[in-house]
């Protein structure tokens, strides 16, 4: 396919693979970056893969904008294609509602909907990670059925817990850290998206797919006791509610 390049200030690219969210494109942009990690390129600083481009930014007084086009080009043409059996599954197991889901109830009756059916709705496609923002682990994931669709949050919350699961828009994604945020939290996760002490620190990336599994209360407390990488429950999955009376 052809690429296009558009500077973006003086010291970055953006390399255009398409104007649409598609999961060709995806991969294209996935290998086009797999290919830029095998073959350094001098006076390059980072890249940061996004839904239809990759921004390349690198030092202007070691290479030169053409120059680097011409590079950017050769690397093209040399890439190796990604295809669905080279991505990445990862399984985030997640409990839904209570005081770890307080938007479930909302969701589901925005939508006419039960809870129970928001759950299976929302656990049980394979999201793609498009792109990663807008703190360190934030995974922008496509692939959300329109049936579960929530607007924002009119008033942000001033903190949501690390690990949160929510829906803005047609989107979902999970909080890695404890931020401010506008999405509506129907569950929480134990897994640790962004973790300083592991390599690499970050969970995800670009290109994954995420595949959320129901777990009940119990589960989640063991798990996120046990650290990052979780453990396999041993009782019952149950429907991955938190049935807990209100505090």
């Amino acid at each position: 396919m052809s690429i296009r390049f558009q500077p973006v200030g003086d010291s970055g690219i953006r390399v255009g693979f398409g104007e649409r969210i598609d999961p060709k494109i995806n991969r294209e942009i996935q290998s086009f970056v797999n290919e830029l990690e095998r073959t350094p390129i001098p006076g390059v600083v980072e890249w940061v893969p996004t839904y239809c481009a990759v921004t390349v930014y690198y030092h202007p007084h070691r290479i030169r904008y053409r120059e680097l086009c011409q590079q950017l080009e050769a690397i093209e043409k040399k890439r190796v294609p990604v295809t669905e059996k080279d991505v990445r599954v990862v399984e985030l197991p997640v409990v839904y509602g209570g005081e770890y889901g307080p938007d479930l109830e909302g969701v589901a009756g925005e939508n006419g909907l039960s809870p129970q059916e928001v759950i299976r709705i929302h656990s049980d496609p394979s999201y793609r990670v498009y792109m990663m923002g807008f703190v360190p682990g934030f995974p922008y994931l496509g692939g959300m059925s329109e049936k579960i669709a929530t607007p924002r949050l009119k008033d942000p919350r001033p903190r949501i817990p690390a690990g949160s699961v929510g829906i803005a828009g047609s989107q979902t994604g999970v909080y890695p850290l404890e931020t401010p945020g506008g999405w509506r939290i129907i569950g929480r996760t134990p897994i640790r998206l962004y973790d300083p002490d592991r390599n690499p620190p970050v969970l995800l990336r670009a290109g994954d797919l995420v595949r959320f599994r129901p777990i009940p209360v119990d589960a989640y407390r063991e798990m996120e006791m046990k650290g990052s990488e979780g453990v396999e429950p041993d009782e019952d999955v149950s429907d991955g509610m938190d049935h807990r009376p209100e505090q």
